[in-house]
């Protein structure tokens, strides 16, 4: 079984930023409710289908699988039901753990969040002097929940 713990940031300022290369990501969702999400996603040349459970904490089940780069076009297309979320992702190294960047385009331009994923829920990490406000518990901050609203429309 895969579990997927995360714990999710703000980023307050471009400090990360010196030296990281990105890779742009467009992902699109199929279904996203309480209980699930599917989605598929690009980053670069590669295309994968994920199906994710519910949030309990900083965890949840993910499965995630490698599809051919065509269809996840066609879909993202044609078959996402809101949205989609475009982002460019970078991968931080900081006292031993690698952080994603995401800077986020589009409907959710000005957004910049960072998230570790870790071994286990208590795991301690060092945080980055960039880093802002914790979200991990915060909804708005998911990435289906951006896709149906998106940042540049909060209030």
């Amino acid at each position: 079984m895969a579990v997927e713990i995360e714990r999710k940031f703000l980023v307050r300022d471009a400090r990360w930023k010196h030296g990281a290369q990105g890779v742009l990501y467009r992902q699109g969702y199929l279904s996203s409710d309480q209980r699930s999400t599917v989605r598929v996603r690009i980053g670069g040349e590669q295309a994968f289908f994920t199906i994710k459970g519910q949030t309990t904490g900083i965890s949840r089940l993910e499965f995630e699988y490698p599809m051919p780069l065509p269809d996840a076009a066609i879909i993202l297309e044609q078959l996402c039901s809101e949205a989609l979320i475009e982002k460019t992702r970078y991968r931080v190294e900081y006292a031993g753990n690698i952080w994603e960047v995401d800077e986020f385009a589009g409907d959710n331009s000005g957004l910049i969040m960072a998230e570790i994923e870790l071994s286990h829920e208590a795991q301690l990490f060092a945080k980055p002097d960039w880093l802002g406000e914790e979200v991990s518990g915060d909804p708005r901050y998911s990435n289906s929940n951006l896709a149906r609203n998106p940042f540049t429309r909060w209030p």
